[in-house]
């Protein structure tokens, strides 16, 4: 392609890209009435979250996502009795900004047209207008979640976060690693994992190559739904889908350590997956984690520095993060009374009632447990000087 054609396309799209664009929410609320805005018609596309008729006039408040705030259009009359606009319908505003004179928002849209892209029937709708609705009753509506206010309000809440964690380690220097999902290891047997086998026992993956017979394309086939569905997954190590036994990933620090071997400075933030029966707040079977490693460490400081200085943490905690020695802390459990306390001596783990103690010691704020018992760590751990605690 010549210089000439690529300018020209590019110019083309540039031009397809202006005709087509329009205002985020987010946008037209930080862009103000006269904050160089050269074109006073903006169009906008997203869902009315409120709608209201008074004295012929209609008032939607629509949003697409992209803020925690809804934009408030108004569409006066005789536009007002052509649109067929209803809660949770999504719709293209073209109008003028204006400043309003309400309360709770700056700017409104003045709107000169507006198009329903997306009818919605309110009656068969789950999620109503103006109703409270609670975790347990949009959990029966999945694919609607996102749409209410909270569950939106939290995926802004963590899409932030997840940013903040990426810039952290990338402008310290950290090198983002995809560590596995399918693992062949427990991670340290730190906790129970899922195991991981084709729903069908006719899948075998054990050959190590891709075979175009036909014998290996009808096990594998639809016709084996009817007959392999519910049945036990296969016992024998040669009939493994991958040869020996494969589980979810709990965690991906083993392979975050073998990369600081050439890498020095990683880090991983991905989903974690474990088998604990518990089915409070303290443990889920799938949640995402921040894991980092790094090499060439001299002293325990040095890892708390970084620790405390990942600036999430800082945006939050304005004194500096406390440190518990682990075999202080077992000393001074022998002074107390408390009956779920008591029984813990020097050698155990910790349990969460003793974490949730520690923490309520220290203000409700994140605490170091430093001197841990060697005998509860990995081999790997770096012992201290009396080579009972790491």
């Amino acid at each position: 392609m010549s210089l000439q054609r690529a300018n020209n396309l590019s110019w083309c799209l540039i031009n397809c890209f202006r005709r087509n664009s329009y205002y985020t929410v987010k946008k037209a609320l930080e862009l103000g009435v006269n904050d160089g805005n050269k074109d006073p018609d903006i169009c906008i596309k997203g869902w009315v979250k409120n709608l209201q008729n008074h004295k012929g006039v209609m008032f939607m408040h629509v949003n697409d996502g992209t803020a925690s705030q809804h934009l408030q259009v108004i569409v006066p009359q005789p536009l007002a009795s052509t649109v067929d606009a209803t809660f949770g319908s999504c719709v293209e505003v073209k109008g003028v900004l204006k400043e309003s004179l309400g309360k709770g928002q700056h700017v409104e849209l003045i709107s000169s047209s507006v198009e329903v892209i997306g009818p919605c029937d309110p009656f068969e709708f789950p999620i109503k207008q103006r109703a409270r609705h609670s975790p347990q009753y949009t959990r029966d509506y999945l694919h609607l979640r996102p749409k209410s206010n909270i569950f939106s309000a939290l995926l802004r809440i963590r899409n932030v976060a997840s940013m903040a964690v990426h810039s952290f380690f990338q402008d310290n220097g950290f090198m983002f690693i995809h560590t596995p999902i399918l693992v062949t290891n427990d991670c340290e047997g730190a906790c129970e994992v899922f195991k991981v086998e084709p729903l069908f026992t006719g899948a075998s993956n054990s050959s190590g190559g891709d075979s175009d017979s036909e014998e290996n394309d009808d096990s594998r086939g639809p016709q084996c739904v009817s007959d392999s569905i519910g049945t036990p997954a296969p016992s024998s190590q040669k009939e493994h889908f991958f040869g020996q036994p494969v589980f979810l990933t709990v965690s991906g620090q083993l392979h975050l350590e073998v990369m600081t071997g050439a890498l020095t400075k990683v880090y991983n933030f991905g989903p974690c997956f474990r088998a604990e029966n518990s089915h409070g707040s303290f443990h889920l079977s799938e949640f995402y984690m921040v894991e980092a490693e790094l090499a060439f460490i001299n002293h325990l400081n040095d890892l708390l520095t970084v620790s405390f200085s990942l600036h999430v943490l800082e945006t939050y905690l304005v004194k500096k993060i406390p440190k518990a020695n682990c075999s202080q802390f077992f000393f001074s459990l022998s002074s107390l009374t408390n009956s779920y306390l008591q029984y813990s001596q020097w050698g155990c783990d910790l349990d969460k009632e003793h974490e949730m103690y520690l923490a309520d010691a220290v203000g409700g704020r994140p605490v170091f447990v430093t001197d841990y018992p060697a005998s509860l760590k990995p081999f790997y751990a770096l012992r201290n000087e009396d080579c009972q605690t790491v």
